[in-house]
């Protein structure tokens, strides 16, 4: 099957075809870093991570190209840097470090690119004076403002007609515009905030023209995908669409958006306990607070879940069926690794990596149905459970229990799962304490055997001591570390 997905712009879901299959561009919107990423902030790294890992299985690995910005200009950053007394550029680095910690232990491949706002500001400019001479937009007191009468698709993304867009936007109603649903391109800065000099003065961009400006400086026009969560459709990424396409005179045309992107993909929103996260409330939960909590795989199966444009509501249940689910998969490992410790992979014939190879199509279909998460899971469960059948069969031959472990991994690796060592998962990587122990379940199956109950519960004492859940299980007893 080959790749298709829902396209946001036409609605429908559509057959994948790149404009250029040796070099396939991606976009999404990246982080302002102010502060703390939020679990919902974690939802489309995580989701378009996965489309990447398709991409390049399906293209190769360096026919992809991948960037994911860093806005590191914004009036909240400007505020927190004043608060603190320090640059911009000190807050921006913090936040940003930590954004890349919290996404390595969510197993997010970094992207290829990560353009920064500050390292762009002269191709933001050329970008606003190409509109400006195109007659899309008009300077006023300072200010940059992009004439949306001059671009007819305006509210094809969203849906929305110009009318609906000023009665339910909050307009910023300023004497400088023509028009009250005009947007900035460029204004000034106050006193003691950042500034860049421009044709119309010292100042800095608006949000929106960022991300045109740094997708064709870095990619080239027209991008052949480009994503972001449900809450940018209106009005960000109808404003980059805008301005993407009227700063090359394609403002008319029933297909003029195609000259900036081929296909828009937008991840669905995520609550919590099913409230929509609010710091009013107090159920904002920070991934940085996430990630110290539990295993980041457990936050990243939880987030692939649900399918990727549905909503996903966030609850203790879903992190532990997530945990169980990972247990159960690391298990299966965990004994194959056993079996095939002295396994020389290279052994395997051609024809059998083949084969091993043709049972990823299951899963790869899964995600070629628009990223279809949700089905990819059930086809790793059942990866898992036919290499459980060969570990249980006695007679089973080495080399296919060392070809379903295989394919275990790689489709595994497609969602960005099972990365650790299975030891690893369930000890923590503490040797001493795997001893330990593993000593202790000798003790305790003896006691049981024995019907030595207080031996036993001796023993059940100092593995809670040790924060060691155990699981009981037809083959013997297993445990992990809990959380």
């Amino acid at each position: 099957m080959a790749l298709h997905i829902y396209d946001t712009l036409r609605r429908e879901k559509r057959l994948f075809e790149p404009r250029d299959a040796n070099r396939v561009t991606l976009y999404v919107c990246g982080p302002t870093v102010y502060d703390y990423a939020h679990i919902g902030n974690a939802r489309p790294p995580v989701v378009f991570d996965v489309l990447v890992r398709l991409l390049r299985k399906t293209y190769g690995a360096d026919k992809v190209i991948y960037a994911r910005n860093v806005t590191d200009v914004d009036d909240k950053i400007n505020a927190k840097a004043a608060k603190e007394g320090v640059p911009i550029g000190e807050i921006t680095a913090r936040y940003e470090a930590a954004y890349l910690s919290d996404m390595g232990l969510l197993n997010v491949s970094p992207p290829d690119i990560a353009p920064h706002v500050t390292d762009h500001m002269d191709a933001i400019i050329q970008q606003i004076q190409a509109i400006i001479d195109a007659g899309s937009a008009y300077a006023a007191e300072g200010h940059v403002l992009f004439d949306v009468s001059s671009y007819p698709s305006y509210g094809a993304l969203s849906g929305r007609n110009l009318d609906d867009m000023i009665a339910g936007a909050r307009v910023e109603v300023a004497p400088y515009k023509k028009n009250p649903h005009d947007f900035v391109l460029w204004k000034p800065s106050k006193k003691d905030e950042p500034s860049w000099p421009s044709p119309w003065g010292e100042g800095r961009p608006g949000w929106h023209i960022e991300c045109s400006a740094m997708i064709e400086k870095n990619l080239g026009l027209p991008i052949d995908i480009h994503g972001g969560g449900i809450d940018l459709v209106f009005p960000h990424h109808e404003n980059e669409i805008a301005q993407g396409v009227c700063a090359h005179g394609h403002a008319h045309g029933d297909h003029a958006h195609d000259e900036y992107a081929r296909y828009w993909m937008h991840n669905g929103f995520l609550t919590v306990d099913a409230e929509k996260m609010s710091k009013s409330i107090g159920n904002v939960l920070l991934l940085n607070n996430l990630v110290k909590a539990m295993p980041g795989e457990v936050v990243r199966w939880a987030l692939l879940s649900a399918h990727y444009r549905q909503p996903l509501d966030w609850n203790q249940t879903l992190l532990e069926q997530s945990r169980k689910n990972l247990d159960r998969l690391y298990g299966v490992l965990r004994d194959a690794d056993a079996k095939l410790s002295d396994f020389d992979y290279s052994a395997l014939e051609e024809a059998e990596m083949e084969l091993a190879e043709q049972e990823l199509n299951p899963v790869l279909d899964a995600l070629d149905d628009d990223l279809n998460t949700p089905g990819a899971i059930a086809q790793l469960f059942a990866l898992g459970n036919a290499l459980r059948d060969l570990l249980n069969d006695a007679e089973a031959d080495i080399n296919d229990v060392a070809m379903a472990r295989w394919t275990l991994k790689e489709a595994a690796d497609l969602l960005g799962v099972l990365a650790m060592a299975p030891e690893e998962w369930f000890t923590g990587g503490d040797s001493d304490l795997k001893v330990e122990v593993e000593a202790l379940l000798e003790q305790r199956a003896t006691a049981r055997a024995e019907k030595n109950w207080a031996e036993a519960d001796r023993i059940r004492d100092r593995l809670n001591e040790l924060n060691v859940v155990v699981m009981d299980g037809p083959t013997g007893a297993t445990w992990r570390m809990k959380g």
